[in-house]
């Protein structure tokens, strides 16, 4: 299995293309916008884009879903069904934040705490961790030791939970109780600035640091 980090939008997001290297099948993880740049990429890379994955529904994330999901057919797969709401209102989202008119979606699957979802020969792990937004999936490649974690967690720092429908509760108990026990080895993708791991952020993060590590 192969990734290519690809930040996107003003907000410079961490979509992320995954590959199987046998078929070469490929996933978009949060295409939030700018398509040409992706799929550059995908070409440049001699893919075949088969997925669309998405975290969660924030505007940043999910803006350009459902243009790339018409231009090629795609399906959605993703997030869980409580952000169905962030979807539906991918409208406001563009007006309020200045991001080209969005264009509507439904997801193809939704997913659930425990699923999994697959790519050529690669089989990925959704854990449900809510709480910068209630319906964000997580998808962990057990294999490479490597987690696509969206705006749970970052090198440094955890996820806005002033938006509607966060929970600070939530996403503390989602890092603690589903992502650090994963493993301190695993190398996680946030959706914005440099990889990490979780063991580093386990010892170090100031927001959600384990006082027991060690």
């Amino acid at each position: 299995m192969q990734y290519e980090i690809i930040p996107v939008t003003g907000f410079q997001q961490n979509c992320t293309l995954l590959w199987c290297d046998r078929t070469k099948d490929a996933a978009v993880i949060d295409p939030g916008g700018d398509l040409e740049k992706i799929l550059t990429r995908v070409s440049d890379l001699n893919l075949k884009l088969t997925q669309i994955w998405l975290t969660h529904g924030h505007i940043d994330h999910a803006g350009a879903t459902g243009e790339l999901a018409a231009k090629l057919s795609l399906p959605i797969i993703g997030p869980h069904k409580d952000d169905e709401f962030w979807i539906d209102g991918l409208a406001q989202q563009s007006q309020m934040f200045g991001f080209p008119s969005a264009q509507p979606f439904k997801p193809t699957r939704w997913l659930n705490d425990g699923d999994n979802v697959e790519l050529g020969d690669e089989c990925f792990q959704v854990l449900h961790c809510p709480g910068h937004t209630p319906g964000h999936v997580v998808f962990f490649h057990e294999k490479s030791r490597l987690a696509q974690v969206g705006d749970v967690l970052f090198q440094g720092s955890i996820g806005r939970t002033d938006f509607p429908k966060g929970n600070h509760e939530d996403l503390i108990h989602s890092i603690r109780e589903k992502l650090f026990p994963l493993g301190d080895d695993i190398q996680f993708i946030p959706g914005h600035g440099p990889m990490s791991t979780f063991g580093q952020e386990r010892k170090s993060n100031p927001f959600c640091s384990d006082p027991n590590f060690g």
